[in-house]
């Protein structure tokens, strides 16, 4: 029989955070596995060339930021001609984009900002379209991770206030993800993306980046599961020796998530070191399925590892949700909590 516990384990599900704009304004910058990251880090797979091209087109458009120089008799003080004012990384996941969009971030002059779609239209929601027009107006840079188009309505959004934020001479930059080595598919959501930004189009260079997915490369196809009592006596040790740990069942969980806003999931989270969940199961119901996604995102950037018991998580979305129009949500969650139960967290997205 294990020792008393001295300490019991954190619960998600007791947590109800709110989120103030001013707090989602101060968290807009890259995730602290990219506080560091630059050019020179980013190490490009050298079997897909489009990885260190796009190194040199990031640098090329970074160069619209740099003193003026001369470049013959009277041209002192001239610019050189400036590149487009976007740029959107097309990719699939775990080839690099989140570590190169990070860089280009470092390497930009102030003010800037650095955000997922999700957290930006979280900010509106929170600051009014207004009030969020106001904070973002004079960025030399805003930086989008995981630009979404599946909601019309959001993507409009965007499009309208990045279409005001262009006109005052801010640069945007944006990724969004590809399912990796589907043949077409990067070339689709680079269409769709221009498609769906309309009047914007015309003002972002597109940067395709192949490759495997680098979470994928040292790490099996399935993410770990425990048995029950596995699970207690890992809960048991690390509540013991001090960690931080949330214990609670996959399915609380899940109904809990349908109460927070997914812009206050890094504060359920916040203070949490290990998240135990028992009894994990396939999913069938797509909300919940979007709602495990944008949780898996925020517990990503933590850098939080995943203790499991039940249905391995690689295995949480039905056959039918990984066919489907989110499907690239879903490879991407999958990879990410391969990643974070294989305790194996590679330093660049």
């Amino acid at each position: 029989m294990s020792p008393e516990r001295t300490t019991a384990p954190l619960s998600l599900v007791d947590r109800a955070p709110g989120i103030t704009g001013a707090e989602i304004a101060a968290e807009l910058v890259p995730p602290p596995q990219f506080a560091h990251a630059s050019f020179a880090s980013y190490r490009p797979d050298h079997d897909y060339p489009s990885q260190a091209a796009a190194v040199e087109a990031l640098t090329r458009f970074e160069d619209a930021w740099g003193p003026s120089r001369p470049t013959g008799l009277f041209s002192w003080g001239r610019r050189k001609p400036e590149s487009l004012p976007g740029v959107y990384l097309d990719g699939g996941f775990g080839v690099g984009k989140t570590h190169l969009l990070a860089a280009l971030w470092h390497d930009a002059p102030k003010p800037k900002f650095y955000g997922t779609f999700i957290e930006y239209t979280a900010l509106v929601g929170a600051l009014g379209y207004a009030g969020a027009v106001r904070l973002l107006t004079g960025s030399e840079l805003i930086c989008i991770d995981e630009f979404e188009l599946d909601d019309p309505g959001d993507t409009m959004m965007m499009t309208r206030m990045l279409g005001e934020l262009v006109k005052t001479g801010t640069r945007i930059a944006a990724t969004s993800n590809t399912p990796p080595n589907a043949l077409g598919e990067g070339r689709f959501a680079a269409s769709d993306f221009l498609r769906e930004i309309q009047a914007l189009s015309a003002n972002f260079e597109i940067v395709r980046i192949d490759g495997l997915d680098y979470r994928r490369r040292d790490t099996g196809g399935d993410a770990p599961a425990l048995d029950d009592g596995q699970l207690s006596a890992a809960v048991d040790a690390l509540t013991r020796g001090g960690t931080a740990v949330s214990e609670d069942t996959f399915d609380d969980v899940i109904r809990h998530l349908a109460t927070v806003h997914p812009s206050r999931y890094i504060k359920l989270i916040a203070g949490v070191q290990v998240i135990a969940l028992r009894d994990v199961h396939e999913l069938h119901d797509q909300t919940e399925a979007l709602r495990l996604v944008a949780f898996i995102d925020r517990v990503y950037d933590a850098e939080i590892p995943i203790l499991a018991s039940g249905t391995p998580l690689s295995d949480v979305f039905d056959a039918e949700m990984l066919q489907g129009g989110y499907r690239k949500k879903y490879l991407r969650a999958v990879s990410r909590m391969i990643a974070l139960a294989s305790g194996d967290m590679p330093p660049d997205d």
